[in-house]
C-alpha cells in the first residue's frame, strides 16, 4: 500500500493501492452517525463502506445523488443538507463520499457548510477523484456563471484511493483522469513523462503515476492550501479547459477539456516567447499518444469571456498558468501570465481550433 501525507493546519493521509477502503472503519473509529454520499451506479461500492462501518458499531447509512456534473449544483447540495438533518449528523459525526470528482466536490461542499464543518473521507472511484478533486480540500458546486465558483476549503479526514476499483472504470473515464496526472508531469515531475512515455495509456504504471500526481499535488497543497500562490499552478491546462466543460453544458468530459488547454497553454506560451516550438510538440504528441483531444472547435467569442470568471482572474484581469522555459539546461517551471496580448490568445486558438471531437 503506498501512502502520501499531506502536510497543513490539518494533515491527512492519502492511501492508495489495492483495498485501501478497508481502512475506513479505522479512519472514523469512534464516529457515532456516517452518511455516505454516492451516485446510484455506486450502489454497491457505497453499500461496502456501509457495511464496513456498521460491522465497526457506527451508524451509517447510504444517501444517493445525481451522477457527474449533475450533481454539482445548489439543489443536490440542499437535498445533502437536508438528508444529514434527517440522519441528525453533528460536529462529531462524518461524511464519506464513494465516487469521482463530482461526487467528492460535492460531498466535500456539503460536509463543509453542514454545521459549519463536519469531517469528511474521500473514497475515490476513478483516477480523476483519485489524483486531483479529492486530494487538496477544495470542495464545490457549478452556478451559471462557472465551473466551482461556489465552494469551500475543508481537508478531509483522509483520502482512501482504493485501485480495485479502476478495475471496471471505461477506457475514455480512465483518459480523462490521466490528463490530471500528465499535467502534473509538465509541471513538476518529469518522471511522469517517462513512464508516460512508455505507456501512453498508463495502465502499466497506474498506482505509480497516482502516488506521482498525488505526490505533486500534496507539496502545492501543503505550501498554499487556499490557492494563493504555488497551488495555483496546479490549474495548468484549466483555464480554457473550464470554459470549454461550461459552453458545452459538460458534454466534455474534465480531462478531454484539460487536455486541449494544455496545448493551448503550451501554444500561448511559445507566443510569448515562453516555450519553443519543440515544446508545444511535446505536449501535443505525447496528450494524443494518450488517446486525449488536442483540438477544439467552439465558439472562441463565448469562450473569452467565460474564461474571464475562472477562479485565478484577479480583478478583471485574465491569468493563465504557463510554462517557462527559457533557462538553458533546466526544466520548463510553471509561471502565471497576466492579461496577455489579444494576438497571442488568437494564435493560440487558432492552433487549437478544428474538428477534432473526444472519443
Amino acid at each position: 500500500m503506498r501512502r502520501v501525507s499531506v502536510a497543513g493546519p490539518a494533515p491527512y493521509d492519502v492511501v492508495i493501492g489495492p483495498g485501501a477502503g478497508a481502512e475506513l472503519a479505522l479512519v472514523l473509529a469512534g464516529t457515532a452517525k456516517v452518511a455516505v454520499v454516492h451516485a446510484a451506479p455506486l450502489a454497491a461500492a457505497a453499500g461496502a463502506a456501509v457495511e464496513t462501518l456498521q460491522t465497526a458499531g457506527i451508524a451509517a447509512e447510504a444517501v444517493v445523488v445525481p451522477d457527474g456534473e449533475a450533481a454539482k449544483t445548489a439543489e443536490v447540495a440542499a437535498g445533502l443538507w437536508n438528508a444529514f438533518g434527517r440522519l441528525g449528523l453533528t460536529r462529531s459525526d462524518a461524511v464519506v463520499a464513494v465516487g469521482g470528482g463530482a461526487v467528492t466536490d460535492l460531498a466535500g461542499f456539503a460536509a463543509a457548510t453542514w454545521t459549519r464543518g463536519v469531517r469528511i473521507v474521500q473514497v475515490p472511484t476513478s483516477v480523476l477523484g483519485m489524483v486531483d478533486a479529492a486530494v487538496g480540500g477544495k470542495t464545490g458546486i457549478n452556478t451559471a456563471a462557472g465551473k466551482n465558483l461556489v465552494g469551500a476549503f475543508h481537508p478531509p479526514a483522509a483520502v482512501l484511493a482504493d485501485t480495485d476499483a479502476l478495475a471496471g472504470l471505461p477506457d475514455a473515464e480512465f483518459r480523462s483522469g490521466m490528463a490530471e496526472v500528465v499535467k502534473c508531469g509538465f509541471i513538476a515531475d518529469a518522471g511522469i513523462l517517462d513512464l508516460l512515455d512508455k505507456d501512453p495509456s498508463g495502465r502499466e504504471h497506474t498506482e505509480e503515476l497516482i502516488e506521482r500526481a498525488v505526490r505533486v499535488k500534496a507539496d502545492a497543497v501543503a505550501d498554499d492550501l487556499y490557492d494563493l500562490g504555488r497551488r495555483e499552478f496546479l490549474n495548468y491546462g484549466h483555464t480554457l479547459g473550464h470554459a470549454i466543460e461550461r459552453v458545452e453544458d459538460f458534454g466534455w468530459r474534465h480531462g478531454e477539456a484539460v487536455a486541449v488547454g494544455l496545448i493551448f497553454a503550451a501554444e500561448l506560451a511559445r507566443q510569448a516567447g515562453l516555450l519553443t516550438r519543440e515544446d508545444v510538440d511535446r505536449h501535443r504528441t505525447l496528450v494524443a499518444a494518450m488517446g486525449l483531444p488536442t483540438r477544439y472547435t467552439g465558439d472562441w467569442a463565448r469562450l473569452q469571456p467565460v474564461m474571464r470568471m475562472d477562479k485565478k482572474a484577479r480583478g478583471g484581469s485574465l491569468r493563465f498558468v504557463v510554462l517557462d522555459g527559457r533557462r538553458p539546461g533546466e526544466a520548463a517551471m510553471p509561471t502565471i501570465l497576466t492579461d496577455p496580448d489579444q494576438a497571442w490568445l488568437d494564435a493560440a486558438w487558432a492552433a487549437v481550433a478544428d474538428e477534432g471531437t473526444p472519443s
